[in-house]
C-alpha cells in the first residue's frame, strides 16, 4: 500500500461513516448488502455523490469513477441534460398505467441507431431483456435449447446464468460444462443449456452441428464485460451468423454495454445482423432500463394486437417515462462528434495503459474499443474465458491492483475493467496511466526485492 494516498482509505477506519453505515446495513440487509457487485469486505466506501467525472464518498473523498455504475452513465454523473429532463417529467407524472410518447420516441432512436432492431420492446433490467428475448426465441423457433459462451454474463435468469463460471468439476482442458451460477437453480435448467468456447471454430461447429434441431438461439456478447473485454474474432463472428442462418437458429446479440461503443453496437462494428438484441445502461439515462428488439416478424411474437400473443410480456415500470426522457436525453446527446472524443479518449488510454505495463515490466495486453478498456496480464493475449482467468498469482495481482487504485483515488472494475464518459479529459486519462504505472512498478519492485532476499 506505499502507493497508496491515505487520506482516500479513511473510509476503512472503524470509526468511520462508512463503517457506521455498514454497521445498519447488515442488520437489515443479508451482509449488509442488496448487489452482489459492490461487496466489498470488511465495508465498502458508501457513495455520498457524484459530478460529471467524480463520485465523492460519505467520507468527502472524490475518485474519478471509471465504472460509472458500470457502463450505465456514459455523461458522467448528474448530467445536467439529463438532470432536467427527469425534473421536468416529475412534476408531470412518474408512471401511468398507460403508455407515453416517450417511448415511442427512445424506439424510434433505437431503431434508427441500430440496422438489425426494426421493433423494440422495453424492460427494467438488462438480465430481464435477456430473459425476454430467450422467450421469443424459444417461441418463434418451438426449440428449448439455447446455447451461451463460457465465462459470459448476461444477468441473472436461470437460463442465461449457466455457463458464468468453469465450476469445481469443469475440466481445465475438456468441453465446456454447464454449471449452474446459484444455488436453487433446478438441474433442469442445464439440460437446456449448451456452452460453447469464445472463438473456439471447431468447437462451434461441432456444438451446433451436434443439437441444431433443438437450438433455438445462440447468445453472445461479442466484447464481454466479465471476461475482460476479450474481442470477438471477425472470421468466428462470420461463422457463428452464418451457422445459426443456415440451421434456422436465432443469434442474440447481447449490447447491454457494447452499445456505448459505436451508434449501432459492437454488431455494427463486425457488420453482422443479429435476430434479436438486447441493450441497457446508458439506453436509460442512469435509470432502470432494458430493452429486446429485432427483427419485425421475430418480434411479433409479443404482438398483443389478436389477443393472444405467444409471449405475453409486462411490468409495473417498462417503458415509466422517467427512464425514457433520461434515456432520451443521453442517446441524443452521443452525437458522432460525442463518439469521436470518446474513441480518442479510449484510444490515448488503452495506449498509455500498454506502455505503462511495458515500462514496468509487466506482460500484458489492454482490451476494449471506443469507451471501454480492460488490463490482463500473461504473454499473449486471451482468446476466451479461462485463459482470460489466469492463474491464481494473477487472481491475486488483481485484487491487489484494485485495491491500491482504489485507495489512489481511481474507481474502476475488480476485474481491472472500465469505461470512460463523456465528462472526462485527457487529464482524467492521464491520471489513470500514471496510477496503474506507479502500481505495477510499485510491485515489480516488491518482486525483485523478494527476490533477492531469497
Amino acid at each position: 500500500m506505499s502507493v497508496a494516498d491515505t487520506a482516500l482509505i479513511a473510509y476503512t477506519n472503524p470509526q468511520s461513516e462508512s463503517a457506521r453505515t455498514h454497521q445498519r446495513a447488515v442488520r437489515v440487509m443479508p451482509g449488509g448488502n442488496t448487489r452482489t457487485t459492490v461487496y466489498r469486505h470488511p465495508w465498502p466506501p458508501y457513495a455520498a455523490r457524484g459530478q460529471g467525472a467524480v463520485i465523492v464518498d460519505v467520507e468527502g473523498q472524490e475518485r474519478i469513477d471509471f465504472l460509472n455504475n458500470y457502463t450505465s452513465l456514459i455523461h458522467g454523473h448528474a448530467d445536467p441534460d439529463v438532470v432536467a429532463a427527469v425534473i421536468a417529467q416529475m412534476a408531470l407524472g412518474s408512471s401511468f398505467g398507460m403508455p407515453t410518447e416517450h417511448e415511442v420516441d427512445l424506439a424510434a432512436l433505437l431503431v434508427e441507431s441500430v440496422p438489425a432492431v426494426e421493433q423494440v420492446r422495453f424492460t427494467n433490467s438488462g438480465t430481464e431483456a435477456v430473459m425476454v428475448a430467450i422467450q421469443a426465441a424459444r417461441a418463434f423457433t418451438g426449440r428449448p435449447l439455447i446455447a451461451k459462451f463460457e465465462g459470459a454474463y448476461h444477468g441473472f435468469y436461470d437460463f442465461a446464468a449457466v455457463g458464468t463460471g468453469i465450476g469445481k468439476n469443469g475440466s481445465p482442458d475438456g468441453r465446456p460444462t454447464p454449471m449452474v451460477h446459484s444455488h436453487g437453480t433446478p438441474h433442469g435448467v442445464t439440460e437446456n443449456v449448451v456452452i460453447l468456447r469464445y472463438n473456439d471454430l471447431i468447437g462451434l461447429e461441432q456444438e451446433i452441428a451436434e443439437h441444431k434441431d433443438d437450438l433455438a438461439a445462440v447468445l453472445i456478447d461479442l466484447m464481454p464485460w466479465r471476461m475482460g473485454l476479450i474481442a470477438a474474432e471477425a472470421p468466428f463472428v462470420r461463422a457463428l451468423r452464418e451457422l445459426t442462418t443456415t440451421h434456422g437458429i436465432l443469434l442474440i446479440a447481447d449490447e447491454i454495454i457494447t452499445l456505448r461503443v459505436a451508434p449501432g453496437g459492437m454488431q455494427g462494428r463486425h457488420g453482422v445482423r443479429p435476430d434479436l438484441t438486447t441493450m441497457g445502461k446508458v439506453i436509460g439515462g442512469g435509470f432502470p432500463v432494458g430493452a429486446v428488439g429485432g427483427r419485425a416478424e421475430v418480434m411479433a411474437v409479443f404482438d398483443p394486437s389478436d389477443g393472444s400473443p405467444k409471449v405475453p410480456h409486462g411490468g409495473t415500470f417498462n417503458a415509466n417515462p422517467i427512464t425514457m426522457v433520461a434515456g432520451l436525453a443521453t442517446m441524443r446527446k452521443l452525437t458522432p462528434e460525442a463518439y469521436g472524443r470518446l474513441d480518442t479518449l479510449g484510444d490515448a488510454l488503452r495506449r498509455g495503459l500498454t506502455e505503462a505495463m511495458a515500462k514496468a515490466g509487466f506482460p500484458g495486453h489492454v482490451t476494449g474499443a471506443g469507451s471501454l478498456f480492460g488490463i490482463g496480464f500473461g504473454e499473449a493475449p486471451p482468446r476466451d474465458f479461462r485463459a482470460w482467468l489466469g492463474t491464481d498469482r494473477v487472481r491475486t495481482m488483481r485484487a491487489q491492483i484494485y485495491e491500491v487504485l482504489l485507495a489512489r483515488g481511481v474507481v474502476v472494475a475488480p476485474h481491472l475493467v472500465g469505461c470512460l464518459s463523456t465528462a472526462m479529459t485527457r487529464a482524467d486519462v492521464n491520471a489513470l496511466v500514471e496510477d496503474v504505472g506507479a502500481v505495477l512498478t510499485s510491485i515489480a519492485s516488491e518482486r525483485s526485492a523478494d527476490s533477492v532476499a531469497s
